[in-house]
């Protein structure tokens, strides 16, 4: 007999890639290797519950990848220095993440010379995109399987075969499905498709705990996190996790991004994501005090086209370490507190403590008094300054 093929599923539990590991090994002859790659978004809980379905469905190996620090240091570190909001809405949550889980896919299935890999998106949304597209560059040659997309399956037709084939498993259709990780919870369904609604209460899976107001301070060192309250931190990840337990219980963070997607239509998508929010903002304000007029600005340029990359499947456009060293460069000065105030569903940037706080000049105090210049000189400034409009006006007449 000859070997069976080896396939690599993406296996993150639901019903699509259980569907897939099944179908795969029990109809179509393939070896399967489940492989759940995590980028912070799974319990200890759940990955154990995935290992014990992944062999009830067929998998002759199970797998954990566990990616999470590497998905903090290639992405997550420089959308904080970026300050990336797609939209000047949307942290790239889960977006962003599948984009690590398929290169840690891709590279597992190199690592057991497998023949296939699998995954369970569909044809209507970007996630196709984001593992196709890293598969077909890191692991040129292994074919792609796509079962749900290919045969276009409903979810009756998937839950009917698990049930004929033994594997009782509640996979009922809810109004709302989510998608969590650590930098935010994506929901999708329910209201989310009527574009005059939004989200009611019960959408989301965090909800307002405490309603006194605190403080938040967050210390940042060359741009990373290296303290939150005073506590300090080695593991960013651990920072990440602290902050969104902190505005968590405010339910910080909930809000609804429209924009396009990468197949040409319009997608909606509510998230919560207390953590990105906060720490985006904190950042942001810091670099307020200490980075330059025209290094905010260029900054700002590029980081937004490192987040449109990044959200449209191109992490791995060559240009993307190009921008990162720049990110990283801005962040030489980027060193001190941002302090924030909490509440139930919000919350305010209050200032910061920074020794590279560039508002505290010896040459004056904007509004206050100058001390780096005489009247003389600012009205000369001024003079020069306004040089272009009277040649312009001059000969033009007056502009009113």
């Amino acid at each position: 007999m000859p070997d069976k093929k080896k396939v690599v599923v993406a296996f993150s539990g639901g019903l699509d890639t259980s569907y897939t590991v099944m179908k795969l090994s029990h109809d179509m002859g393939y070896e399967v290797y489940a492989a759940c790659a995590n980028t912070g978004g799974f319990s200890p809980e759940q990955l154990k519950k995935n290992e014990e379905n992944a062999y009830k469905l067929g998998a002759k190996e199970y797998v954990t990848l566990d990616v999470t620090h590497e998905y903090y240091e290639k992405s997550l570190k420089y959308m904080i220095f970026g300050n990336v909001l797609r939209n000047n809405c949307y942290p790239i949550s889960v977006s962003s993440e599948r984009i690590f889980q398929a290169i840690a896919i891709a590279r597992y299935a190199k690592q057991i010379g497998a023949d296939a890999i699998a995954h369970g998106s569909t044809g209507a949304g970007n996630d196709q995109i984001r593992f196709d597209m890293t598969f077909l560059v890191m692991a040129p040659g292994v074919e792609i399987i796509t079962l749900t997309r290919d045969h276009a399956l409903s979810r009756k037709e998937e839950v009917d075969y698990l049930n004929a084939h033994g594997f009782k498993a509640d996979f009922a259709k809810l109004k709302y499905s989510y998608n969590v990780g650590i930098w935010g919870t994506s929901i999708c369904g329910g209201e989310i498709l009527d574009s005059a609604q939004g989200l009611p209460e019960e959408a989301y899976l965090k909800h307002v705990t405490r309603r006194d107001e605190s403080e938040l301070r967050i210390e940042f060192s060359k741009g990373e996190i290296v303290a939150v309250n005073g506590e300090k931190y080695d593991d960013k990840v651990a920072a990440i996790q602290k902050i969104e337990e902190l505005g968590a219980a405010y339910a910080i963070g909930r809000d609804c991004n429209v924009g396009d997607t990468i197949i040409g239509i319009k997608g909606r998508v509510g998230f919560e994501a207390a953590a990105p929010k906060l720490i985006i903002e904190a950042h942001r304000m810091l670099e307020k005090y200490t980075l330059s007029k025209w290094q905010q600005y260029w900054k700002d340029q590029v980081a937004n086209w490192y987040g449109m990359f990044l959200h449209e499947s191109q992490y791995l456009e060559p240009v993307m370490p190009d921008i990162e060293a720049m990110l990283t460069s801005s962040q030489r000065n980027v060193n001190g507190t941002a302090i924030l105030k909490l509440r139930p569903l919000g919350f305010e940037c209050v200032g910061v403590d920074s020794p590279d706080d560039l508002l505290k000049s010896k040459l004056g105090e904007y509004g206050e008094m100058q001390r780096g210049w005489t009247a003389d000189e600012a009205k000369g400034f001024i003079k020069v300054l306004s040089t272009p409009l009277r040649v312009y006006y001059g000969i033009h007449g007056s502009p009113l």
